[in-house]
């Protein structure tokens, strides 16, 4: 099947993690992937493992970035059937440690870098497609050290529940993944002194009711669900997959 027949999705922060979990699976069904992130170096690593997929190196809270991303996948597909609104960062901090730059690199990147996102990729979405953002369950739950974090995500949450009413008359479905503690490169490099560490860990883990961390090929496959034509029925849902934190 060439690349004029497939379904293509776009992926932003397909590099590692969760959006490259997402770009393995999709690419096992055929779907031809555009991965977006800011780093060449892991973004050629990724296409490495993804052979066919289309790199676009940028930064989605930079406008110019994103539009030539999808200046650059008109071009080489014409429209697109899915997008993965992914892209996103993780600090973690107190309401007294947190100060303005935080704020503002977390609402940035995750608020900013998600509308962004959809209002350049809208023009190429074609009847039928999907889009799914990643939110977090910190959007839902009362969190130590997670206020700005969580708050960035529930905009994102509000985000896409409102463009799910939107979008809907013109054949796209709009859903969120909302995924509990994940081990990603993201969650690993995420800025926390020791102390919030100690304060946090615990916690965490006692609301991780199956004891664990979920892992990236356990997110993408839920990811991999809303974007398919098997969830035909489903518009402005948030699919929790957190290893029952928000839920028991």
């Amino acid at each position: 099947m060439d690349n004029t027949q497939k379904k293509v999705v776009v992926i932003t922060g397909a590099s590692s993690g969760i959006g490259l979990a997402t770009a393995q699976r999709l690419a096992q069904r055929d779907v031809a992937t555009v991965l977006f992130a800011r780093s060449e170096d892991d973004l050629k690593r990724a296409s490495d493992q993804i052979p066919g997929s289309l790199t676009v190196c940028g930064d989605v809270t930079r406008p110019a970035d994103v539009e030539r991303l999808f200046r650059i996948t008109a071009e080489q597909f014409g429209g697109i059937d899915g997008l993965f609104v992914n892209a996103g960062i993780a600090e973690f901090s107190s309401l007294a440690d947190a100060d303005l730059d935080q704020y503002e690199r977390l609402f940035s990147t995750n608020v900013k870098g998600a509308y962004l996102t959809i209002k350049h990729a809208a023009p190429l979405l074609r009847q039928q497609s999907s889009v799914v953002f990643t939110t977090s369950v910190a959007a839902d739950i009362g969190s130590p050290w997670c206020s700005l974090y969580g708050a960035s995500k529930g905009a994102v949450a509000a985000l896409a529940r409102n463009l799910a009413a939107e979008l809907l008359p013109q054949g796209i479905r709009v859903n969120v993944v909302s995924p509990g503690p994940t081990q990603t490169p993201i969650l690993e490099k995420a800025p926390v002194n020791a102390v919030g560490m100690e304060q946090m860990a615990p916690y965490v883990m006692a609301r991780m009711r199956m004891g664990r961390l979920g892992q990236p090929p356990e997110i993408a496959a839920v990811v991999d669900f809303p974007l398919s034509e098997q969830s035909s029925f489903i518009i402005g849902q948030s699919l929790a997959v957190d290893g029952g934190m928000s839920g028991l």
